[in-house]
């Protein structure tokens, strides 16, 4: 599999299909108000970039980074399809993004997931990639639902 990774892809409804996919599965494995996962819309605002990760089939996942401030951006809309898991291709993205927020001079990124049994899987995968618990972060406040993770770049 040659995994490619292109900034955009908000245009093309294959991403969409997979964004959309993202989006229901975590507002249905999320508590009512603890949903935080972006739909097209939400991702199209200026102070976010997106990219796709893809082979020769197409679209294998979505990353997208939203600058903060000048020197602390968020992860959002990390998705990797099912048929594409554990392929390497979630991390290659996250590598790209964590890579694209040196260069955009951040020196801290963070992320905010669920608490629930189904998000424990990227728990893990954030750990293993550097990613340590941290309090609540610019736009969100306690909640049981939520798990605030950090990595200093």
């Amino acid at each position: 599999m040659a995994l490619r990774i292109a900034e955009g892809g908000l245009d093309d409804p294959r991403v969409v299909a997979l964004l959309e996919t993202h989006v229901a599965r975590a507002r249905a494995e999320t508590a009512v108000g603890s949903a935080h996962a972006l739909d097209v819309s939400g991702l199209k605002r200026p102070e976010i970039r997106f990219w796709t990760v893809l082979d020769d089939g197409g679209p294998l996942g979505t990353a997208a980074l939203r600058r903060i401030d000048a020197t602390h951006g968020e992860v959002k809309s990390m998705f990797v399809a099912d048929a594409a898991r554990r392929t390497g291709a979630g991390s290659a993205v996250l590598r790209h993004l964590l890579a694209e927020a040196k260069t955009m001079g951040l020196a801290r990124v963070s992320l905010e997931t669920g608490s629930w049994a189904y998000f424990a899987p990227a728990r893990a995968f954030y750990a293993a990639h550097g990613f340590v618990a941290c309090g609540p972060f610019e736009g969100y406040g306690p909640d049981p639902n939520s798990v605030f993770m950090t990595r200093a770049l």
